[in-house]
């Protein structure tokens, strides 16, 4: 087995959620997704701290392009405006890759309670890493929150739309497909009252 091979965290990811739409979350070992990957044990914890930890994996960078993307809104923009630029920018950064793995993410996360748990608290992540950065915009936390909640649902709804197996046409970029689910549901919050 070579010592070192390119795309090392991105060859786990994949092997690991490949393993997982095979034979399930529980029976798959960390020894048997380095060995799909080509790679070894200790390259695995290089990477990850345990196989629950790919789940997660670009967590920390969605949330961070989230912020960047409320932050850098133009000072004048209301907190759903805020939010549809976090939108933009974390949206904006996700490639191929990353649609390529919504099904195998999907299938492993629904046949796994721990990890559908796991994926509540993701979601419960982004929502927190907004709120933050709508509170630095002297927005007020009850508002932040609704603003925040309704992106990550626009974030989710977008990219399941985008990663839907089902769609025989090319749905487009994860952006334009997350700007229209956060307007539907700023649309469905309106209708509301």
């Amino acid at each position: 087995m070579p010592r070192w091979k390119p795309d090392a965290r991105q060859r786990l990811v994949v092997a690991a959620l490949g393993l997982f739409a095979e034979q399930g979350y529980d029976e798959t070992t960390v020894a048997q997704i380095a060995e799909r990957a080509e790679l070894t044990r200790s390259t695995f914890f290089r990477h990850f701290t345990d196989k629950r930890e790919i789940l997660t994996a670009g967590q920390q960078a969605l949330s961070r392009l989230l912020a960047e993307g409320i932050d850098a809104a133009p000072e004048e923009a209301t907190p759903m405006t805020a939010v549809a630029a976090g939108l933009e920018r974390a949206s904006g950064e996700m490639t191929a890759f990353n649609r390529s793995l919504g099904p195998l993410l999907h299938a492993a996360i629904e046949a796994n309670e721990e990890l559908r748990s796991r994926a509540a608290l993701k979601s419960a992540g982004m929502a927190a890493t907004m709120v933050d950065a709508l509170k630095r915009r002297g927005v007020a936390e009850p508002t932040a929150q609704v603003a925040a909640e309704l992106g990550v649902l626009a974030f989710r709804l977008g990219y399941a739309r985008w990663t839907d197996p089902a769609r025989d046409d090319d749905p487009g970029e994860l952006a334009a497909l997350t700007r229209a689910a956060f307007d539907e549901l700023r649309t469905a919050a309106a209708g509301l009252s």
